[in-house]
C-alpha cells in the first residue's frame, strides 16, 4: 500500500491513516499563516519520522535474502538547508531524518538519496551528507540533461534505477510533492514544506 503521509494525517489516494497528535496539526496552521520558525518545523518534521520509524521497524522483520531500500530527499528533508546559510558547511543534518536512516541501516536497509540538485555539485553533497552521519549507499543528483525533465519525473526514474538493482523500496521521504510522486516506493512520507516556504 502506497501511503503520502504529512503531518495532520494526510495521506494519499490509495490508504487511510490515523490522525497525527492535535498539537501537530495546530503548529502546521499556525506556521502556514506565518514564516515557519525553526522549532515549529522541528516538531513537525519529528511527527512525520515518527510514524515511519514504527511501518520500518514491522517491515524489515523476516527478510532474509532481500535487498531493501529507503529513498530520501536531500534539501529541509536531510539536510536543514533553509535554515543555515549555504557557505556554512556542513550543512547540519535533520536529526530527526538522520535518526531514522541510522535505524534503517542497522535493520539492514540501504539508504539511498535522490536530489534534484545539480550534479556539478554531487561530491559536495555527498561529502555533506557523510560527513554529518549519514550511511549513504548511493546518491543521484541531476546531470545536465536530467535539467529539462520535470523533478517529478526525473526522480520517478532514479528510484526505477535502484529498483532495477534488484531493491524493493521501502519507503520513500521528501517535503515536496515532487520527490513522492510517481510510484516505484511502498510507502510515502511527506514532511512539511508549509506551502512551498521550505525548498
Amino acid at each position: 500500500m502506497i501511503l503520502a503521509l504529512g503531518v495532520g494525517g494526510t495521506v494519499g489516494a490509495t490508504g487511510s491513516a490515523a490522525a497525527a497528535p492535535a498539537e501537530a496539526t495546530a503548529s502546521v496552521a499556525a506556521a502556514q499563516a506565518a514564516e515557519v520558525d525553526y522549532d515549529t518545523w522541528q516538531r513537525d518534521v519529528k511527527a512525520v519520522i515518527d510514524q515511519a520509524r514504527p511501518y520500518i521497524q514491522q517491515r524489515t522483520q523476516d527478510t532474509a535474502g532481500q535487498k531493501l531500500a529507503v529513498v530520501l530527499d536531500i534539501d529541509n528533508t536531510t539536510l536543514e538547508t533553509d535554515f543555515h546559510p549555504w557557505y556554512q558547511l556542513p550543512t547540519p543534518a535533520l536529526k530527526p531524518s538522520l535518526d531514522l536512516a541510522g535505524y534503517a541501516r542497522s535493520r539492514g536497509v540501504d539508504i539511498f538519496c535522490v536530489t534534484a540538485r545539480p550534479g556539478i555539485i554531487e561530491s559536495l553533497t555527498d561529502w555533506n551528507l557523510k560527513t554529518v552521519g549519514y550511511p549513504v549507499s548511493g546518491l543521484y543528483a541531476r546531470d545536465l540533461p536530467d535539467l529539462f525533465e520535470e523533478v517529478s519525473a526525473y526522480k520517478t526514474g532514479k528510484r526505477a534505477e535502484i529498483e532495477a538493482k534488484g531493491y524493493t523500496i521501502i519507503a520513500n521521504i521528501g517535503n515536496n510533492d515532487t520527490d513522492l510522486v510517481g510510484g516505484h516506493a511502498e510507502r510515502t512520507f511527506k514532511l512539511p514544506d508549509y506551502g512551498g516556504q521550505l525548498s
